[in-house]
Order: structure tokens, then sequence, then C-alpha cells
């Protein structure tokens, strides 16, 4: 069963496919064939191509086309005997392996289609082509059941194509369907370990079962209370669940979270940033400062962390310490609308006026763009957000 549809590559490839036929002329009768193509006639297209391989069975590009023309219209035993017998005839056909290989494939003829597909991925130099034999490609790993083959495909192939629906459709089922093998395989060889009850409290969490996540976190703080980011998870959880419920207890308990984690690894700069910004939503400038800048000492280029520096000493009056902080948040993260909002807020403030209508007429851009998520923010923290009363 065919595990998703291909596109109209073929066509593309017949009407680039070069022509030399070296063996006899067929007449105007491949012309019209060729014009059929073009013209999206295919049924058409394949009628006058098999009256051309009857009278002509030796022009190997004759067969090529027509078996080109069978696999796009599906009949991909015809495709793979019309593409054998071209093969056959002029073995030095540029783009037949690839081909053959797709139509072995879907007729299930993995293990023979792999080492064509995997030599056509590597060697092609032809856009749709390496496309298409990547998306196949991914599709035979995953039928052999070679995972971490068809995770590797996929982030080439999502280097490649970075913004193609149909690839990045197709990654999100092999990335889903390896973390859920990899789950499983976890919850096999160690089903009572540390580590599987960490992965089923982020999995709780990560669907919003905030209560369900913290209770799991603890209990794997009860069997080790030095259990490296749970105490950090915890507190994102209560910082999280303090959205809806506006209960301050809930802040209490993460700052208190944030700081236990702190105690068994300084170096979190995670942990130092939430710190800070607990105490910069307090209005308690300084201690939000000190944080800040711990966690920058740990990693400089943290984006939520010189945004977050850059507002408070901004709130404590000091626009030029804070402009370089937001300049580097920038740099790290352009898409980030609250960056570019805070930078107009230090520019104006220092009377770049220029400067500041730029990062102004940035932040308007990015505050109105529709369907677009921006990058993830680095080490999973919370995120920076605009002023409530900005235009």
């Amino acid at each position: 069963m065919r595990l998703w549809l291909l596109g109209g590559w073929c066509v593309g490839w017949i009407l680039t496919a070069p022509m030399a036929f070296g063996q006899g002329d067929p007449g105007s009768g491949y012309a019209a064939a060729q014009q059929a193509l073009a013209s999206g006639d295919v049924q058409g297209a394949a009628r006058m191509l098999e009256e051309l391989s009857r009278t002509n069975p030796k022009i190997a590009e004759i067969h090529a086309t027509l078996g080109a023309v069978d696999f796009q219209r599906g009949a991909y035993r015809d495709a793979l005997r019309e593409l054998r017998e071209a093969k056959r005839l002029k073995p030095a056909l540029p783009k037949l392996d690839g081909l053959i290989a797709m139509s072995e494939a879907e007729l299930g003829e993995f293990k023979e289609a792999l080492p064509k597909l995997e030599e056509t991925f590597r060697t092609s130099r032809d856009e749709p082509v390496k496309r298409m034999s990547g998306l196949e490609l991914e599709r035979v790993y995953t039928v052999l059941k070679r995972d971490g083959d068809a995770v590797k495909t996929a982030l080439e192939m999502q280097r490649l194509f970075p913004n193609d629906p149909e690839v990045l459709y197709h990654n999100e089922r092999i990335f889903g369907n390896y973390a859920y093998l990899t789950v499983q395989r976890l919850a096999a060889v160690a089903p009572d370990s540390l580590w599987r009850l960490q992965a089923q409290a982020e999995a709780q969490e990560s669907q919003g079962s905030l209560l369900e996540a913290i209770a799991a976190y603890r209990k794997i703080l009860a069997a080790d209370p030095n259990h490296r980011g749970v105490h950090y998870r915890i507190g994102r959880c209560l910082r999280e669940r303090a959205r809806d419920s506006h209960h301050p207890k809930d802040l209490v308990e993460a700052m208190e979270a944030f700081e236990a984690e702190l105690k068994i690894d300084p170096q979190s700069a995670n942990a130092e940033y939430e710190v800070g910004e607990l105490h910069r939503l307090a209005g308690e400038m300084e201690a939000a400062k000190s944080a800040f800048e711990a966690a920058l000492r740990i990693y400089p280029n943290f984006p939520e962390a010189n945004v977050g520096l850059g507002s408070v000493l901004m709130a404590m009056g000091r626009p030029a310490d804070a402009l370089p902080h937001l300049k580097l948040a920038i740099t790290s993260d352009p898409e980030d609308e609250v960056s570019w909002y805070r930078l107009s807020q230090v520019e104006r403030a220092l009377g770049h006026k220029d400067q500041q209508q730029a990062a102004a007429k940035e932040f308007a851009r990015l505050h109105h763009k529709e369907g677009e998520t921006r990058m993830a923010s680095v080490g999973d923290v919370s995120k920076q957000e605009v002023d409530a009363q900005a235009p």
C-alpha cells in the first residue's frame, strides 16, 4: 500500500530529458506526444507513445518517456518494463536509475530499489529528482524498519527543502514515529527507571496536564533528590499554571523550584533566567538584574535573557546600557517582535528618532504577521511578552 502520492515530477523529467535518438527519427509522432504531455493530456500521450514504441522498438528515449508516463499515471509494472528496456538499449540515458528505483518501490520491491534510490539521492544535482528520490527513500527506509536512516534522510530533506509543505508533512510523520518508537523502547528496556518516569512527566506537561506532570516530577525527586532538571521542570509547570490561575502561590513555589535547581546545578542558565524574570515581573529590578547577568555569564548569547536584562536596565533609567543587550538579542533571533518593541523604546529614550522609527516599523511588521511561527527560544524558557499597552 502506498504511503503517499507522488507529484507531477515525471512529466517535468520527460520534457527536460535529452532526445537525441541516434537510431532513426520517429517523425512527428513523438513531437505530438510531447505536445500532449505539455498540455496535460497524459492518457493521450501514453497512447501515442505506445504506438511509437511498437513501430520504433529500438529507440531507448521512446521507452524511457513511455515508462515515465506510465509511472505518472500509476501503471508501475508497465513503467518498470519500459524503463528497463530503455536502460538495456542505452545504459547512459540520464535519470533512468532513479525512476526505475521509484517504480520498484511502488511495486513493493524495496530491497531492489534501495541502492539506486540512495545513489540517486546522494548524487543528483537536479532538484526535482533529488526531492522525489528523497521522499521515496524515506518511505523505503520506513518500510524496511531502518528508522534511523529515515530520520537522517528527513533531516537532509528539511535542510534542502525547508519550506516544502509535502516534505514537512512526511518529515513530521517520520520524526513522530521515531519518537514514539524510542519511547516504546525505553518502556521495554527500563519500565521502572526514572528516565521512563521523566519521559511520562514531560509528555503530560506538553499536553497541558500540569498537575499530573508535577506529581510525576516529584516522584522522581522522591527517588533521587538531586536529579538535574526536575526542579526546573516543576518550576516551569507552576509558572505556566500561574498564567491561568493567577494564584500568587504558584509563582512563589515556582521561584522556590528554580532556586532549588540552582543549588543542584549552578550552571543552569535557564533557571537563572526564570528567577530573573519572576523578579522582573514582581518589580524587583536589582534582583532581576543580578539573575539575568548570571544567566548571561553562563550563556552570553541567550536571547531571552538579553531582552530581560535590557528591559530591566531600561526600567532603571539606563537606556544606553540596555541598547547592546537588545541588539544582541535581535542578532540571535531577528524574528522576535518583543526585542524590536523594546529596542524602539530604548532608541526613543536615547533620542535616536530614525532608529526608533525603524525598530517600531520592524515590530509592527512582525506583530501583524499571520500564520507564521517564530523560532523556538533556546532552552525551553518563558517567553518575553510585548507590554499590554503596546500599539
